[in-house]
């Protein structure tokens, strides 16, 4: 599948004639909400976990050298945790812009904190896209966020905005914490 999703997200119609729809955000989506939405919640998605095995050739690194930005892999008992947005349609024209490197929206139950389940969506990027990266070790994904850069940024502002996020939240996610553990030992000791 090309890592470009615009038309194969805008063919999505499951949610056609809905005055609004829940999305769920488990990366950047948590802290950088830069579109309109109606209400804001905590939630989660289960049977899913977090992982950095996404290519990033438009935000976090380039098409020579992607950075590396979280999608969501299937495992039996997880829980991810993130945040929920009330939007209405229009905003899905920014949005698989946003998340059109290899990004394709899913129908998915959202879990509320007060324990209200809605039928939303969430985007994934799955391993047939052509920006998937794959699994690496921690130490491996650190040393790579460390040295990518792109038109959005570093990739480490990306890490570490994700692992602050998640504090707030009051939510621990050991893969993110391990590698923002591994990225703080990658940096040189500050000059006195």
């Amino acid at each position: 599948m090309t890592a470009n999703t615009i038309a194969i997200n805008q063919m999505m119609d499951q949610f056609d004639g809905h005055h609004s729809v829940w999305l769920f955000g488990y990366g950047s989506l948590i802290y950088k909400a830069d579109f309109p939405y109606l209400e804001r919640r905590p939630a989660s998605i289960a049977g899913w976990t977090r992982r950095f095995w996404q290519g990033s050739h438009d935000h976090r690194g380039t098409p020579e050298a992607p950075g590396r930005v979280v999608t969501i892999i299937k495992e039996t008992g997880a829980i991810c945790h993130g945040m929920a947005y009330l939007i209405t349609p229009e905003v899905f024209a920014h949005l698989d812009h946003r998340e059109k490197n290899g990004y394709l929206r899913l129908a998915i139950p959202i879990t509320f904190d007060d324990g209200d389940v809605v039928e939303g969506l969430v985007y994934i990027a799955t391993p047939d896209n052509t920006a998937f990266l794959g699994e690496a070790s921690e130490q491996e994904i650190a040393a790579h966020i460390a040295r990518s850069v792109g038109p959005s940024g570093p990739n480490s502002d990306y890490l570490n905005h994700l692992a602050t996020a998640l504090r707030a939240l009051g939510r621990h996610d050991q893969h993110v914490f391990d590698i923002e553990r591994h990225l703080a030992a990658l940096a040189p000791p500050p000059s006195e």
